[in-house]
């Protein structure tokens, strides 16, 4: 055992979306904070590799085993493999668990796609009878979306369409214009009734007000105005010059890294202690959480810190994890267990997609296609009425991504070449080159996944980390829902690029199970310690507060009831916002801690 440290206010493990907003809202509060991080420091001001070409990188910048999305992608030390840190997958399911261990988690490499939960979705079941309602309303979470997004930067536009509700007036930043496939995209899509509309993106396209924001974000705290105010006057507009998921050294786009961590730093209440690999919650003898184990990742020794609080952001598969882990002689079943739910329903988003060839787009003289390194417009799901009346076979919808153009090519850039030059060589590749690229575009669906009882993580008796940490084994299946859905998108992909007058080059299935990616691989898992209405249903109520442990809570994603269409990330911080803001107050009424 190794030496006690002393006690916080309040220990927050994980550096992410969830970790990050937490820390912040709590140290801005006047808490004393610890956050603990299992990988190492991350500093993206001076890390991020603004302006290298793909040549100046190994294999021209291509992905490998250890770098999955590419030399440049700001992920360090993390993946769906990860050295020394196994988990197991139960014969006959298929599921890969994405790891980042690096301070800031997954938000120095996601998409940035900040987009809203509606109405539909915290109330799936009253819907439609399939899955689980949330114990809140989307108005109860309507004004820590406006905060988040306001806080973070999103560009958008409010378009009044069904269930992808409109930010409050002023909130949003105007997006960047279309591109020419973009726009060719929406015309064809106008034709056959599917919405296409500016993304939502965590981009700044201009400075944020630092005078008025932040009295209008925290009215009342002085101490988080000011160091708002200055983290924002540090935050400089995109000029688009450099692929987000690089990182962001002149902190345009979102990152805990970035916007976050450096105003909760900045405000004398918060410690960040990376490498530090968290192993249980400690309880006291009334079963309330005392503080956390954790393996340091130099010495590999176990320490302990004690907190008043203990708040768990490490992911949703890594806190259901450590709930697990964290037994004793009250809890013999993993901490906040007593529902058996700890664990129970992991979803992720269903993903399928294709590539396509536009002919209408080929030969095109060259032109500058600066923007955002992800898409300008998007396409959200269009056909509630038709799904509600049953007549399209699975029950939740899907929205679809796509891009291309005639960005930087890196490795792969014309792989897809081929197919329509039968292999040509020498002088005429590279007139075919010039001549084609810029020509292909790809559409990615993004789907809601109905949680099942086959859906779910337990400990792995038989097999440790490199910490000496019991590992996770997944279970894990689509229902008929998710297979219908991701064979749906196939068909609708290969309508919207005949209506274009292109070809798909990717091969249609009408069989979802080959249409549909693994488990885990949009790296969207959500759920493992829901909340809802009673300790019988659930293992969180609706502020992420443990019904078993009163001063414990899980603020990210593993409190998702559902999985919605819409990327998690956005409503991750909006939730953790809302649940650091009940945690301040309930401490200060010494209900907890």
């Amino acid at each position: 055992m190794g030496r006690r440290q002393e006690r916080y206010d309040a220990v927050v493990v994980g550096s992410g979306a969830a970790g990050g907003m937490t820390a912040f809202i709590l140290a801005a509060s006047g808490l004393r904070v610890l956050l603990l991080e299992a990988g190492r420091h991350y500093d993206p001001l001076r890390e991020t590799p603004m302006f290298q070409l793909p040549r100046e990188a190994p294999l021209r910048g291509a992905g490998t085993k250890d770098k999955p999305f590419g030399f440049y992608d700001a992920t360090v030390d993390g993946g769906w493999e990860v050295p020394g840190e196994p988990y197991s997958v139960a014969e006959g399911s298929d599921f890969l668990w994405w790891r980042s261990r690096m301070l800031g988690g997954r938000t120095n490499h996601w998409g940035r796609i900040s987009l809203r939960m509606g109405e539909y979705d915290f109330k799936p079941r009253s819907r439609d009878g399939l899955g689980f309602d949330w114990p809140m309303n989307y108005a109860d979470l309507a004004p820590y979306y406006d905060k988040t997004e306001a806080l973070i930067g999103v560009y958008g536009t409010n378009e009044g369409l069904e269930n992808t509700p409109d930010s409050s007036p002023g909130v949003l930043q105007p997006p960047p214009r279309p591109r020419g496939y973009e726009l060719l995209a929406r015309k064809a899509c106008r034709r056959m009734g599917i919405p296409v509309v500016p993304s939502h993106l965590a981009i700044l396209t201009r400075t944020q007000d630092a005078d008025q924001l932040p009295r209008q974000l925290f009215p009342g705290n002085a101490l988080a105005q000011r160091v708002t105010a200055d983290s924002m006057r540090g935050r400089a507009a995109c000029y688009w010059a450099t692929p987000c998921g690089r990182g962001c050294s002149i902190r345009a786009n979102f990152q805990s890294t970035t916007v976050l961590l450096p105003p909760a730093l900045a405000t004398g209440n918060l410690e960040v202690r990376a490498g530090a690999m968290v192993r249980e919650v400690a309880v006291d003898a009334n079963g309330q959480a005392s503080g956390v184990h954790y393996v340091d990742g130099e010495t590999l020794l176990d320490e302990f810190v004690g907190a008043r609080v203990v708040v768990l952001a490490a992911s949703a598969c890594e806190s259901a994890r450590v709930l697990l882990n964290s037994k004793s002689g009250l809890f013999p079943d993993g901490l906040a267990n007593s529902s058996g739910l700890v664990g129970k329903y992991v979803m992720d988003t269903v993903g399928a997609g294709v590539q396509a060839h536009v002919p209408a787009l080929a030969g095109l003289p060259p032109h500058n296609e600066d923007g955002a390194s992800a898409m300008h417009m998007y396409m959200p799901w269009w056909q509630y009425g038709e799904q509600l009346a049953g007549r399209l076979g699975f029950a939740r919808g899907y929205h679809i991504e796509f891009g291309g153009g005639r960005r930087m090519p890196g490795a792969g850039a014309f792989s897809g070449l081929e197919p329509l030059t039968q292999g040509s060589y020498g002088q005429q590749f590279k007139d075919d080159c010039r001549r084609y690229y810029g020509s292909f575009l790809h559409f990615d669906g993004r789907g809601e996944m109905i949680p099942n009882e086959d859906s779910y993580c337990e400990i792995d008796g038989d097999k440790v980390d490199r910490y000496g940490i019991p590992v996770l084994k997944f279970h894990w299946k689509w229902s008929e829902h998710e297979l219908r859905q991701a064979a749906h998108m196939h068909s609708t992909f290969a309508a919207i690029v005949d209506e274009m007058g292109g070809k798909t080059l990717t091969p249609l299935q009408s069989d979802g199970a080959k249409a549909i990616a693994r488990g885990g691989q949009i790296i969207h898992e959500v759920g493992g310690a829901r909340m809802g209405e009673s300790p019988g249903d659930s293992v969180l109520n609706q502020y992420c507060q443990s019904w078993d442990v009163p001063n414990l809570f899980v603020t990210d994603g593993a409190c998702f009831v559902s999985n919605a269409d819409k990327n998690p990330t956005l409503s991750i911080m909006a939730i953790a916002w809302r649940a650091s803001e009940y945690i301040v107050d309930q401490m200060a009424q010494r209900n907890i801690g």
